[in-house]
């Protein structure tokens, strides 16, 4: 599991969760409303709409909260314009970071990106610098106590997934993009909770931090989450689980 997604199972079960909510419901609605914009409202015939509507029930958004966002994608009802854009750049210790961002106004957005960064010794570069150091995979979340492991193994494989781990209490299967929502769907099928199912940044190699910088990359990393345009944070850095439970503390 890659460190950003060790941090975030961490968190959760510390229960920052909940004080997140808000702001996890912001941002899905605005990737249902884009992918409902770029692919039409109908969740059976647009993979992203279907991916987002999936991602949004299982943070329990209230169906109402989905069905507007759809509409305001579609044009059935007034919305704000979001464009998509990516940013990349370096944080503490050469840690790779990979922004995707959803904002109304590009120019306001990359200059307070900027500012994250410096504020904590990284630097905002120019796009592609970090990019080729990630893998894009299908990623799906499940509670290890909702499954054993050789069952849940069995249904993953034989729907498409390539690999499957543990940590934390928590299954990761992985799988190919293109393979994602068909492993979404047997798991559905088999009435198995998911956690979480999108598509995601894995690096390829990893930045080991002492203490002290994993402390700076870890305010870094929450300071950009919590920036209102920016949907995911995908980083490469590996800090010992002993150390992100202290931050976590």
């Amino acid at each position: 599991m890659s460190g950003h997604s060790k941090w975030a199972t961490i968190k959760r079960k510390k229960g920052k969760a909940d004080a997140e909510r808000g702001r996890m419901f912001t941002r899905l609605i605005k990737e249902i409303t884009v992918a409902a914009r770029s692919g039409g409202g109908d969740a059976d015939a647009n993979p992203r709409l279907r991916t987002a509507i999936s991602t949004a029930k299982a943070a329990n958004m209230p169906a109402d909260n989905i069905k507007r966002a759809i509409k305001k994608g579609t044009g059935e009802l007034p919305g704000t314009t979001y464009e998509e854009a990516t940013y990349e750049g370096y944080g503490v210790g050469g840690v790779a970071v990979y922004l995707s961002v959803l904002t109304d106004n590009k120019n306001r957005t990359v200059s307070e990106i900027r500012h994250i960064f410096s504020k904590y010794n990284g630097n905002l570069g120019e796009n592609g610098c970090v990019a080729w150091m990630f893998d894009k995979q299908g990623i799906i979340n499940v509670e290890e106590s909702v499954c054993d492991e050789e069952t849940l193994m069995e249904i993953v494989l034989e729907a498409g997934a390539s690999d499957m781990g543990k940590s934390g209490g928590v299954y990761e299967i992985i799988a190919a993009p293109e393979d994602l929502d068909g492993v979404r769907t047997a798991l559905e099928g088999k009435s198995i909770p998911i956690t979480s199912a999108e598509v995601t940044l894995v690096p390829q190699n990893t930045v080991k931090l002492t203490e002290k910088q994993a402390e700076t990359m870890i305010r870094m990393y929450e300071a950009l989450e919590e920036h209102d345009d920016v949907q995911n944070v995908f980083a490469n850095f590996d800090i010992d689980d002993t150390i992100m439970e202290k931050l976590a503390g």
